[in-house]
């Protein structure tokens, strides 16, 4: 084996690990993207349970409730994602880890995703079952592994993380 091997000791690692990850988009020192995914993530996670209700009684309000929460939660989606962006640009550390990217990517599909949901519910609202409920299902999924990808960044990573000195 290499000394770089059994001595822990990896340049990549090291240099990758040195560039800063401190948010650029932030307000008083809070990171804009952290608080502003729990909205969309909300919203997908509605528009799931209001095609499960729908789904168990039939109610029409559940359509209507279905429609507006795919509505806020692509709008919200695409504002989350228009900071991320930002932040992947700006932030050197941030576009050097490759969780960034992932989470990136499955952000992406997320946006793509609830959006065809809402315009699928916009054209006709009958066809939430199957079609909507589908999409619902997987646009949960995408918010998981977006989120987990995510959540690594931030506590695996420390992005986005501000240390004061008094700490």
């Amino acid at each position: 084996m290499s000394e770089t091997r059994t001595s822990g000791h990896n340049p990549v690692i090291e240099k990758v690990a040195s560039k800063p990850v401190e948010s650029a988009v932030a307000v008083a020192g809070h990171p804009l993207h952290a608080m502003s995914v729990h909205f969309p993530i909300a919203f997908v996670i509605a528009t799931l349970g209001c095609d499960v209700f729908y789904w168990w009684s039939a109610d029409s309000f559940w359509l209507r409730a279905g429609v507006w929460a795919a509505g806020f939660g692509f709008a919200a989606g695409v504002a989350a994602g228009m900071i991320g962006t930002a932040e992947l640009l700006l932030v050197p550390g941030i576009r050097a880890r490759v969780a960034s990217w992932t989470h990136a990517l499955a952000a992406m599909m997320l946006i793509s995703i609830a959006g065809l949901n809402w315009g699928l519910r916009l054209a006709d609202p009958d066809v939430v079952l199957p079609h909507g409920l589908m999409l619902s299902v997987l646009a949960s999924v995408f918010t998981g592994l977006a989120g987990w990808h995510g959540g690594k960044l931030v506590f695996d990573h420390g992005v986005g993380l501000i240390i004061s000195e008094k700490d």
